[in-house]
């Protein structure tokens, strides 16, 4: 599953299984973090992907 977060700037990016901060990305639905089937739903929906 395809984690997507809003940092503290608010900008939405989505963490990949196997990236640096996967692990410790929490999902917080109330916030409007949601979580993706694939990285192409993710960019489709407007998110960027993490950088590491």
């Amino acid at each position: 599953m395809i984690k997507g977060n809003i940092n503290a700037k608010g900008r939405r990016i989505f963490h990949v299984p196997g990236q640096e901060d996967y692990a410790a990305t929490r999902i917080d639905t109330a916030r409007g973090e949601r979580w993706f089937c694939s990285a192409a739903e993710a960019q489709a929906a407007g998110w960027s992907a993490a950088k590491r």
